[in-house]
């Protein structure tokens, strides 16, 4: 990577260049090749490239130690760019599962396949279309995400060590994603005092794991980390990231539909049964929890039944125990980084991305 370029742009312009490739190549296949293709190529444009920052912060850590102020590899960029399509697929997949109109501010995959369905005047019905769409592409973006993986670890001297990281990553979200799941209908067969414990089994599987410690680690091992230094990215990445996901899961409670980009307490009404929700269900009498349950997980929450919730949750001191959750994992993290066999510039950038990972609004 040229020096000059900032890391993220160079992710931003690898992703470009990558999907330009791909309507080149399918450009002959007709109008409804492209139309996926076109799709594939709206669910990675925009976002935070939180994982990316992550990744190419993971390199930066390991490689400031043998060098000052070193550029990112194309390999590290490659790997960071696959990664930010591998997230575009999760959250294709995510928004079908959840039944989620928008994604930042724009309709979801799915709503948007259906409307091209629509427009074009289609036979057959215009939800399954965009559903079954949906389903391909996150498979589509899946597929793109291991060949732009690839295409940069050719001739990486630590292309197996990467490979070994991504695949857990991917296993890992994947199983995840099930269990989260299963947790809204699960919920109910097991003792109320284990659905905090449940709810952070997940975190760490479906976010933390995936969002923070994966990425620094595939960074990191693109950079020829040693194994103290992977234990000590692995020590600040997972605690940080069940912070983030602990933050997210205050957002979908609470979060301002204008910042977040979806519908206000859009968690109470696809069920997620969260930390948050763990927590405020232990703190409610018997009756009241039982209604509790009955209108979490109801699509058809008004916004006056949203607000009802939002202040249970809030009285039943559950916001605050989560906040305090928060706070204890981002010291956790900040911990792993005191002393660790880092490079100093970039144990600072470590430490703004933890506090952007945690204190956001979105």
């Amino acid at each position: 990577m040229t020096p000059s370029v900032d890391p993220i742009e160079a992710v931003s312009q690898r992703l470009a260049r990558f999907a330009d490739d791909q309507v080149r190549d399918w450009s002959d296949s007709g109008p409804e090749a492209l139309m996926i293709v076109r799709a594939g190529q709206a669910a990675f444009t925009g976002g935070k490239r939180l994982r990316a920052r992550f990744c190419l912060t993971g390199w930066q850590a390991v490689a400031e130690r043998r060098s000052p102020r070193p550029a990112p590899t194309d390999d590290a960029v490659d790997a960071a760019a696959a990664l930010e399509i591998f997230h575009a697929a999760a959250l294709v997949h995510d928004d079908l599962i959840d039944n989620s109109d928008t994604r930042r501010g724009r309709p979801a995959a799915h709503r948007a396949l259906e409307a091209e369905h629509r427009a074009g005047g289609w036979a057959g019905t215009a939800d399954a279309f965009g559903r079954s769409g949906a389903i391909l592409l996150g498979d589509l973006l899946v597929a793109w995400s291991d060949d732009l993986l690839e295409r940069g670890l050719r001739g990486s001297a630590h292309a197996e060590a990467a490979r070994e990281v991504y695949a857990l990553m991917r296993r890992e979200v994947t199983v995840g994603q099930f269990l989260d799941i299963a947790e809204e209908a699960a919920f109910v067969t097991a003792p109320d005092a284990e659905h905090a414990a449940r709810a952070l089994r997940v975190a760490s599987l479906k976010s933390a794991r995936y969002s923070v410690q994966h990425p620094l680690l595939l960074g990191a091992a693109l950079a020829g980390a040693d194994a103290a230094q992977t234990a000590a990215l692995s020590d600040f990445g997972h605690p940080l990231g069940l912070a983030f996901q602990l933050r997210d899961d205050v957002l979908g409670v609470f979060g301002d539909s204008a910042v977040t980009g979806k519908p206000s307490g859009d968690d109470l009404r696809e069920g997620k049964r969260t930390v948050l929700i763990a927590y405020a269900r232990e703190a409610l009498p018997t009756g009241a929890r039982r209604v509790f349950d009955e209108l979490v997980g109801d699509e058809s929450l008004d916004a006056a039944q949203v607000a009802s919730l939002q202040q249970t949750i809030a009285d039943s001191g559950a916001l605050d125990r989560v906040e305090g959750l928060i706070t204890a994992y981002a010291d956790e993290a900040d911990r792993a980084l005191r002393g660790a066999p880092l490079g100093t510039t970039a144990v600072g950038a470590l430490r703004d991305l933890a506090r952007d990972a945690t204190a956001r609004a979105a």
